[in-house]
C-alpha cells in the first residue's frame, strides 16, 4: 500500500510532523519587501534572505534559472543595481509576462537596464551555454508542500511518484547549472520543499558525482536548521517563515 501524504512526511519528521503541518496550514507567513523599490514586492522574509546568500555585487554575469514569478530576481537586481548582466529565465510565456510586469512596476529603471528575460529549458542550459556565468540561482521546481496542504485539489492528486519525478528534474537542472557556471562560480540551490529527497539529497548526489569539481560553502539563515548539506527554515519554529531550503556550491 502506497504511503499517503501524511505518512510520507511523518516518516521523515516523526512526532514533529503534527506541529509542522499545523504551521504550514496557518496563513501567518512573515512577509516583507526589500528597500529601494518603486512599488513594494512582498515575499516571505526567508525567501529574501535566501536570495541574498548569492554574492552578486561584483559579478559580471548572473543567471536566475527558474526565475518566475520574479521575487528572487528582484532581490538580485537590488544587489546588482544595474551593474553586470542578470538573465532571468522561465519556460512559461505567461509566467515570463507576469515577471516582466513585476520588474517594470517594482524596479527602478536604472536597476532594470541589465536584465534579460529568457524562456529556455533550465535542465538543458549547460548543453548550450557552458562556463558562462559567475553566479547562478536555481530556485528549483519542488513539491511545495505548503501549497499542497492548502489546496484540496492538489492534495487529492498527490502521490509518492511526484517527489521522485521532481528529484530527477531538480538534479538535471543542478547538473546543468554546474556546466553553465564558470570555474570559481557560485551556485545557490533552493526549494520551498520540506522533503529531504529534494533538498540535501540533491546536493549530496552532486557532490558524489563531481567530487573534484565542487565544494560546498556554508550558509547561515535566521531560524535555519542545519542539514547534512545546507540549511532549512521551517514554519513551526520561525514564526511562520518558509519552508525554505538553501545550499551554496562553488565550481572548482
Amino acid at each position: 500500500m502506497k504511503p499517503d501524504f501524511d505518512g510520507f512526511y511523518r516518516e521523515q519528521y516523526g512526532e514533529r510532523w503534527d506541529s509542522l503541518k499545523a504551521a504550514m496550514l496557518s496563513e501567518e507567513e512573515d512577509k516583507t519587501s526589500i528597500d529601494g523599490l518603486v512599488v513594494p514586492y512582498y515575499m516571505d522574509r526567508t525567501s529574501i534572505e535566501t536570495a541574498m546568500l548569492l554574492p552578486v555585487e561584483s559579478a559580471s554575469s548572473v543567471l536566475d534559472m527558474c526565475a518566475a514569478p520574479g521575487g528572487k530576481s528582484i532581490v538580485l537586481a537590488s544587489r546588482m543595481r544595474g551593474s553586470g548582466q542578470l538573465t532571468s529565465n522561465d519556460r512559461s510565456p505567461e509566467r515570463r509576462q507576469r515577471m516582466r510586469r513585476a520588474f517594470e512596476s517594482s524596479l527602478p529603471e536604472e536597476w532594470r537596464v541589465n536584465i534579460t528575460v529568457t524562456g529556455h529549458d533550465a535542465s538543458r542550459w549547460g548543453v548550450y551555454e557552458k562556463d558562462a556565468y559567475d553566479r547562478i540561482l536555481l530556485d528549483a521546481p519542488c513539491s511545495s508542500e505548503r501549497h499542497v496542504l492548502t489546496s484540496p485539489e492538489h492534495l487529492s492528486q498527490w502521490s509518492p511518484s511526484r517527489p521522485k519525478r521532481l528529484q530527477a528534474l531538480q538534479f538535471s537542472m543542478l547538473s546543468s547549472a554546474l556546466l553553465a557556471a564558470k570555474k570559481g562560480g557560485i551556485i545557490l540551490y533552493s526549494t520551498c520543499s520540506i522533503n529531504r529527497g529534494e533538498d540535501e539529497d540533491i546536493i549530496a548526489r552532486l557532490i558524489r558525482k563531481h567530487p573534484e569539481e565542487v565544494r560546498e560553502i556554508p550558509v547561515s539563515l535566521e531560524y535555519g536548521e542545519k542539514r547534512d548539506h545546507g540549511m532549512i527554515v521551517l514554519p513551526d519554529v520561525s514564526g511562520g517563515r518558509g519552508p525554505m531550503y538553501a545550499a551554496l556550491i562553488e565550481k572548482l
